[in-house]
């Protein structure tokens, strides 16, 4: 069955009034100012008044200038609170909130891991087949740019085969060794398991 919806105050309101039912605040006691409980409540100063408000309404304390809030009837405290027995106080709300925000967390560092090992798996799977393309992109200030696949040692350097280009959207399928590397490219390259390390080497150096 859902809970009714209260505002915040009144939330606050049932709060304190069962804090001080359950003697945590006695009768006649002060309890803290509307700055300590907006803090304490994550909320605004305003919105403290209207839960002190609330309980000065239903005599359950007294709020006066140079006194502060003092406590006056434990008894209208369980009077107000019975009213809303079927509702939550917001310390309970809180604990609730607190064990969500846990619960994601840790889904969270599973996702992540989780994502680690499928990227960690793809890149051995991508190494296992030296037929399956690379692919690199060349950044600005490479040291290439303008060459051709030639003039670098490409594959001497390397031990990387370029069989195609990736340039402006388009897709050149076997340069060959006179076509020029471009700012913006993406080299498909094949070779073994230490390719994609030598060219990146390479294209950075």
């Amino acid at each position: 069955m859902q809970k009714a919806q209260i505002p915040t105050y009144e939330r606050i309101a049932i709060d304190l009034a069962s804090r001080i039912y359950d003697g945590k605040f006695k009768v006649g006691e002060k309890i803290h100012g509307r700055s300590t409980l907006a803090s304490e409540y994550k909320v605004s100063p305003e919105t403290v008044r209207r839960a002190i408000k609330i309980l000065e309404d239903v005599d359950i304390v007294q709020s006066t200038k140079g006194s502060g809030i003092v406590i006056s009837s434990r008894e209208n405290a369980y009077k107000y609170i019975h009213r809303f027995s079927n509702l939550e106080s917001i310390k309970d709300l809180e604990k609730q909130m607190n064990s969500l925000i846990e619960e994601r967390d840790k889904l969270d560092e599973q996702l992540f891991e989780t994502l680690r090992k499928i990227m960690d798996y793809s890149g051995k799977l991508r190494h296992t087949n030296p037929l399956a393309p690379i692919e690199i992109e060349v950044f600005p200030g490479c040291s290439h740019i303008g060459q051709t696949i030639s003039e670098t040692k490409f594959w001497q350097n390397t031990g990387g085969t370029v069989i195609g280009m990736k340039r402006k959207g388009e897709l050149i399928i076997s340069p060959g060794p006179y076509a020029l590397i471009m700012e913006g490219d993406t080299l498909l390259i094949i070779g073994d398991d230490q390719t994609y390390d030598r060219v990146l080497h390479f294209l950075h150096d």
